[in-house]
């Protein structure tokens, strides 16, 4: 019965995203209140009647309802509870379901916080977002109905992918969605900006906030991903360049190319056209992402389907919503006016060499995502593009970037100083070169690793020159500092603290360099050196989880003869999927990690294994978090939560 009313619930969404992406949109045209004003309580309905089918499905994994064959398909009785409801999203009609959830979800959102909004302005952007959501919901029930029955249930589900059967999947995806289908906010305020003229600092007022929850999330949805892949494979890496890794990336350089010009439009009423565009090109990449995935045109351990008809119909939805909004785009264009002006020297300026930088990093992986599908497309010729290929392309393309960073945060807004700037981050780029000195004396080489720890610490630093500017000066007291401290803007503390994230994340990525690799048979009762620790091995042992059998070897970490930690890497086997997985052994000390991959069961009863040292690594996602923090601090400023229309309307009331 519960099953029956969420498919029911399913069926009635879809009608009411149709009704909502018709009616206020026909309101628009004909300037009709009554019409527009049905957008919002429409909205919100089909949110609650999403969320009724989400949560039915939810039921028939965690009851193990082998009556529906996503659940058979995707499920097993013994699994347990965290990852039956996990397995809700880790297939493909399940992760779709996850995604108009979340889209009905912003959806409602912008209903409820639209009333600062022109009735119009509102009335569009939620009819532009119930056709992205009325395209879904019929690629759902057409293609991808998570209800359907089986005539004749099997009494055992076949299990899920042992691979996601991991707390990482609890958490990764839900992220990345949200990051994802975000970025459909600002494609619906793009278009409806379009459809009724209003292009102006209150739009980018209206969709900076929205913006920057999307960025957050995705920031955080791919470094979860990251941190996932690095200890579900096995392999001991954080980016792979994997195809679908580099579908989240291209939405997210967009996404933050997005968040400055819109800054740029709100202040100064100027890059009007780059940010109606960034904000069609982040969906549009975000939808192509969800192609990818789909389509079944590539093998990855992050897909979903392997199904061609899936893959025409996303398809065709990817075409609909890109062309028509390019189209869209291309016909208001030429009526968009060229608002502020700035000199070439300025923040506005230094922002869009920034966002001509990320456009271009965008480009590049899309291209070296793309052509090799392409290429073996029209012609049949299979060729792999890897890591070297982007490393030495969007490596160069990063480092002008970073520098540029502090200094744009140090110019003035119309028309800025460069020299004084420069003068200003001497104090950064000192601190940069004297980190350089230090880890080569300590570390040594590579000479990639040693610029990337001083490009990183400049960038930490001068991420908080401007802020330390502005609260400290000649004579002023610690009180003083600490109270200019307090009444910064949070946007202020945002930027400093997004940026100087970036620049944690890259001291990590460069001390890769500095790693230790060994791989090894390992023998019970043997010690092992490992950088500065060593590994004393224990005897391999046999454990039984719920739904599978380990092997698992035990490991003290010593240092000085001092035992300091314990792992226990180790290989599972699925009884349901017969499936082997590496449960690496991980454990962090301080900033680095200890991490241990076991291979194959050798006759003469050792095991082989990879062990690795890794000395900052967890600086990579250390700095992920640093940079969400810095847009929720900025998202928590007062004037991103107020809208300009809010306050137009209060200056312009009467006196009595």
């Amino acid at each position: 019965m519960i099953t029956e009313i969420g498919h029911y619930a399913l069926v009635l969404a879809c009608a009411l995203s149709v009704t909502q992406a018709l009616v206020p949109l026909w309101g628009v045209w004909r300037k009709d209140e009554a019409l527009m004003a049905t957008a919002q309580p429409v909205a919100v309905m089909q949110f609650i009647f999403t969320a009724v089918a989400f949560a039915a499905l939810t039921h028939a994994f965690v009851s193990s309802d082998f009556s529906l064959l996503n659940v058979v398909q995707n499920s097993h009785s013994q699994k347990p509870l965290i990852y039956k409801i996990s397995g809700v999203w880790g297939n493909h009609e399940g992760s779709m379901l996850l995604w108009v959830l979340i889209l009905a979800l912003f959806g409602a959102l912008v209903a409820v916080g639209s009333r600062a909004m022109p009735r119009d302005l509102s009335a569009a952007v939620l009819a532009v977002q119930a056709w992205v959501s009325a395209a879904f919901f019929i690629f759902i029930l057409l293609t991808s109905n998570p209800f359907l029955r089986m005539a004749q249930p099997p009494i055992e589900g076949q299990d899920l992918n042992p691979i996601l059967q991991d707390p990482g999947l609890a958490i990764h995806p839900p992220l990345l969605y949200l990051g994802y289908v975000g970025f459909s906010i600002t494609f619906s305020f793009a278009a409806a900006a379009l459809i009724v003229g209003r292009i102006d600092a209150s739009w980018a007022r209206y969709v900076r906030p929205w913006s920057l929850i999307a960025w957050i999330f995705l920031t955080l949805g791919i470094a979860m991903g990251s941190y996932w892949a690095y200890y579900t494979l096995g392999w001991g890496g954080f980016w792979f360049w994997d195809p679908v890794e580099n579908a989240s990336l291209m939405p997210w350089l967009a996404g933050t190319a997005l968040l400055h010009t819109a800054a740029v439009m709100e202040k100064r009423d100027a890059l009007k056209i780059w940010t109606i565009f960034l904000a069609i090109l982040a969906f549009s990449l975000s939808l192509l992402g969800t192609f990818l995935v789909r389509s079944g045109v590539l093998t990855s351990v992050h897909s979903f389907a392997n199904d061609p008809a899936r893959g025409v119909f996303i398809l065709a939805i990817l075409v609909f919503f890109i062309g028509g909004s390019l189209a869209l785009f291309a016909w208001r264009a030429s009526s968009l006016r060229q608002g502020g002006i700035f000199a070439p020297v300025s923040r506005e300026g230094a922002l869009v060499i920034n966002n001509l930088l990320l456009t271009t990093c965008c480009a590049t992986v899309f291209v070296g995502t793309l052509y090799p599908l392409a290429l073996e497309a029209f012609t049949g010729d299979k060729i792999s593009v890897g890591a070297p290929f982007f490393n030495l392309t969007f490596g160069p393309l990063f480092v002008p970037l970073i520098l540029l960073m502090p200094v744009g945060q140090m110019l003035a807004w119309k028309r800025g100083d460069l020299l004084g700037a420069a003068q200003r981050l001497v104090v950064a780029a000192s601190v940069g070169l004297a980190a350089a000195l230090i880890f080569s004396a300590l570390q040594g080489g590579p000479v990639l690793s040693v610029l990337g720890v001083a490009f990183a610490a400049y960038l930490i630093i001068g991420s908080f020159v401007e802020v330390w500017g502005r609260i400290t000066g000649p004579g002023v007291s610690l009180s003083v500092a600490w109270m200019r401290a307090i009444g910064l803007p949070r946007s202020a503390w945002g930027t400093a603290f997004a940026h100087a994230g970036l620049g944690v994340s890259l001291f990590g990525i460069a001390a890769i360099g500095w790693g230790v690799e060994v791989v090894h048979a390992l023998r019970s009762g043997e010690l092992v050196p490992l950088g500065r620790y060593e590994l004393s091995i224990g005897a391999l042992e046999r454990r039984n989880g719920p739904n599978y059998d380990a092997s698992v070897v035990p490991i003290d970490i010593r240092e000085g003869g001092r035992v300091i930690a314990h792992i226990d890497p180790a290989r599972r086997f699925y009884r349901a999927r017969q499936m082997p997985t590496t449960e690496a052994g991980i454990v962090t000390l301080g900033l680095g990690q200890i991490y241990v991959s076991l291979s194959e069961l050798n006759a003469d009863g050792s095991i082989d294994a990879r062990l690795y040292w890794k000395p900052y690594v967890a600086l990579i996602w250390l700095g992920a978090l640093f940079m969400a923090l810095g847009g929720a601090l900025s998202l928590s400023d007062r004037r991103l939560r107020i809208g300009v229309a809010r306050r137009a309307q209060t200056v312009a009331q009467p006196a009595e």
